[in-house]
């Protein structure tokens, strides 16, 4: 049971806060109490007198951690969390939600702990707290990856309690409301943010208020000027305007009667981001959106809905093509409405909403009309509320099938758009997708298991090809079969979060499977190589080895082997070394079987395990060594690179005997300096012999070049050595060439 604290000592009840602060307080503590008394007053239509006494005990600790703290505009900083608090007091959430609202930032701003609020507050509003909270104490290597780690933890705890994001979404208001005394740059970073993942969460939770007032303010902060000057033309228009909308109201006002309809018929203004999205996906300038004024019809139940509809068709021609029926079939995020547009006195296109009271609560609230409380059974979750729940249940799903952040979030933002298209599975059910989804996208939201192996599909009856673009009202079956498996061509045209998370996890494992089968044989191969077999490596020798090199089980040894990232030659002929040891250790000085030993091959073309050293640069038909370096595998340097010579003693126990493998079509990059008598044209010589003994010319550099001499540094691509000295012979029979010489890395110029 979470304990029910008693106010904190600084806490006083609103009214005694009042006359105190009234009589000699400053200012900005008097403006603060205020805003508390306000939001007080808010909660108490609606919550029980204990947990108003816990929401002030909230307000005390807020002010108290927020002292001294002020925001960018100059506000004492505690007037943000009672502005977020006053947003979800009028959505109505609990006092667990308010307290966490006031709190929501004390964890970041202050010494406040999360024990210390679990201590005073209970479990729940501390888990909501830390929900809301950044992870500002993590180091990022990028802003990027910073953001995409903060998305993914706010997802996955408003996975666990819808309740998180609701306050997530209250902060973000407020700061989009008060956003002007930030610097212009940020300003329109976090516009952009805003538009980009919080008003479309909004919106997918169907708090369609806010969804609208989050885009308003990320257009007119992101683009102020186009924001004043389309504010301006529509003000223009709204007063030319002004008589035909009353008579349209008018008209409608008195045709619902005659139907036998009750209803209340309001005018709305379009925002100014719709009409301005519709210009730029259409191309129209203003004058030419005709449609920006609409009208909203309250009905008392579905029959009317209908009714109505009936009435207004009667009334002006309906536009063919526009009518949307999302009471039949809701939206994803819980819409309903019937949507229809007519044509109107002097040819207006005129767009109508028609809907319920229910209706029109949902559609302005949203999840925040009647949200899930964890403890509600499923048994008693309304519609709504099982799409939301089964929603925030996929997230849980998309982070098991993602393998970072910035995936994770990819996926998210693709699911966050509301499913505009609906079809039919064989037995009738409904299916809600996005916009342009496949079959693919279909199977996979019947069940992961149907999409990994999907092979075919029918749509409306008929064999169709699998990248079909899926149409409203489109039967789909898929056919499967058992040993069938997703194809990477699907990540092309899937249009779904959890296809796209569940194609590419399964193609993950697949390949890391195999990765591990691959090198385990290579390792075999290796280790039979040297004498001895992979069983004959005891777990002695295992355990040290993979101490040694910081890996948790022999697996991932094989997988690093398999994909390229670590040597089977070298990691073979270390176990065989420590297996050596163990035996010498247990009594047994000398090995029980004949060792071979054998260079490791290059090919130089082997991957992140094998890298070429930049400060002598080898190519195939130099004697070369290698050099093992901890974390970035194998360097092959020349046998007489001076950084070898330096650390000759330092680095010689990790030394490893490697040979050149023949067949290889690589290119090496290669570095000769040529000394010129510097006449004009010589450049073009020298590069045209390069160019015809078929080498590439990387890099050019010159020294030199206002004196009779010059020095050309050029760093060309060969296949071997012998290519290498048939390029040098044809630049040395150049007439203007006094010398040419092969360069190591270490002496090109600086």
């Amino acid at each position: 049971m979470e304990p029910n604290p008693v106010a904190h000592p600084s806490a006083r009840p609103a009214p005694a806060a009042l006359a105190q602060l009234a009589s000699g307080t400053a200012p900005g503590e008097f403006v603060e109490a205020v805003e508390f008394a306000r939001l007080r007053a808010q909660a108490a239509r609606y919550l029980k007198p204990e947990d108003l006494e816990r929401l002030e005990a909230a307000y005390a600790l807020a002010s108290q951690a927020h002292t001294g703290q002020f925001r960018i505009s100059g506000e004492p900083y505690v007037s943000h969390p009672l502005a977020v608090t006053e947003i979800l007091a009028q959505w109505h959430l609990d006092a667990q939600a308010l307290i966490a609202g006031l709190l929501h930032d004390v964890m970041e701003d202050s010494d406040v702990s999360k024990a210390d609020i679990t201590a005073q507050f209970g479990k729940t509003a501390a888990e909501l707290v830390d929900g809301v909270s950044k992870l500002d104490r993590i180091e990022f290597k990028t802003y990027q990856e910073a953001q995409a780690e903060n998305y993914r933890k706010m997802f996955l705890a408003m996975a666990r309690d819808v309740r998180v994001i609701l306050i997530k979404l209250a902060d973000r208001l407020h700061n989009m409301r008060t956003l002007d005394a930030v610097r212009p740059d940020k300003r329109r970073r976090i516009a952009r943010e805003t538009l980009e993942i919080f008003a479309p969460i909004a919106n997918r939770l169907g708090l369609n208020t806010l969804y609208r007032e989050l885009q308003e303010l990320s257009f007119k902060n992101t683009y102020p000027l186009r924001y004043r000057v389309l504010a301006k033309a529509l003000h223009t228009v709204r007063g030319d305007r002004r008589e035909l909308v009353a008579r349209l109201m008018a008209n409608m006002r008195e045709r619902l009667p005659v139907w036998g309809v009750e209803a209340e018929v309001y005018g709305r203004e379009k925002h100014l981001f719709g009409i301005y999205r519709k210009m730029l996906e259409k191309h129209l300038s203003f004058d030419q959106v005709l449609d920006i004024y609409g009208f909203r019809i309250l009905v008392k139940d579905i029959a009317s809905c209908y009714l109505a509809l009936g009435a207004l068709h009667d009334l002006y021609k309906p536009v063919p093509g526009k009518f949307k029926d999302y009471v039949a079939l809701p939206k994803a995020n819980g819409y309903q409405s019937l949507h229809t547009t007519v044509i109107g006195p002097q040819g207006l296109p005129v767009e109508v909403q028609i809907r319920t009271s229910e209706m029109h609560a949902v559609a302005e609230s949203g999840v925040a009309s009647h949200w899930m409380y964890k403890e509600d059974s499923a048994e008693s979750f309304t519609d709504l509320q099982r799409k939301t729940h089964n929603w925030l249940q996929s997230l849980l799903e998309l982070q098991s099938s993602s393998g970072d952040s910035a995936e994770f979030l990819e996926h998210v933002k693709i699911d966050l758009f509301p499913g505009d298209v609906f079809v039919f599975t064989p037995a009738g059910q409904i299916r809600n997708l996005p916009r342009g989804a496949t079959p693919v996208d279909f199977a996979y939201a019947v069940h992961t298991d149907v999409g990994n192996r999907c092979v075919a599909c029918r749509i409306n009856g008929e064999m169709r090809p699998l990248r079909t673009e899926l149409k409203n009202g489109d039967q789909v079956e898929i056919t499967t079969a058992q040993h069938a498996h997703p194809n990477p061509a699907w990540l092309s045209y899937v249009r779904t979060g959890k296809a796209r998370a569940e194609i590419r996890h399964f193609l993950k494992t697949v390949q890391q499977e195999e990765a591990t089968h691959l090198g385990e044989r290579l390792l075999s191969q290796s280790v039979r190589h040297i004498g001895m077999g992979l069983t004959d490596i005891g777990s002695v020798a295992w355990d040290r080895f993979l101490k040694e090199f910081s890996a948790k089980a022999r697996t991932d040894i094989f997988t690093d082997i398999g994909l390229g990232k670590r040597l089977a030659a070298v990691v073979a002929r270390r176990l065989v070394d420590l297996q050596d040891e163990q035996a010498i250790a247990n009594g047994d000085p000398k090995p029980t079987k004949p060792r071979i030993p054998m260079p490791i091959l290059i090919q130089g073309g082997e991957g992140m395990a094998v890298q070429m050293a930049r400060c002598c640069r080898p190519i195939p038909g130099d004697p070369i060594v290698g050099l093992l370096r901890k974390g970035q595998g194998l360097e092959v340097h020349l046998n007489d690179c001076p950084v070898l010579t330096r650390n000759h003693s330092a680095e010689r126990d990790r030394w490893v005997d490697v040979e050149w493998e023949g067949g290889s079509d690589r290119l090496f990059d290669v570095g000769i300096r040529v000394l010129i008598n510097h006449r004009r044209g010589v450049l073009a010589r020298v590069a045209a012999a390069i160019a015809d003994q078929e080498a590439n010319i990387q890099d050019v550099n010159m020294e030199g070049e206002h004196s009779s001499e010059a020095i050309i540094h050029f760093t060309i691509q060969v296949k071997n050595r012998p290519h290498l000295a048939h390029i040098m012979r044809a630049v040395r029979h150049i007439p203007d060439v006094v010398r040419i010489v092969r360069e190591r890395g270490s002496d090109k110029p600086r």
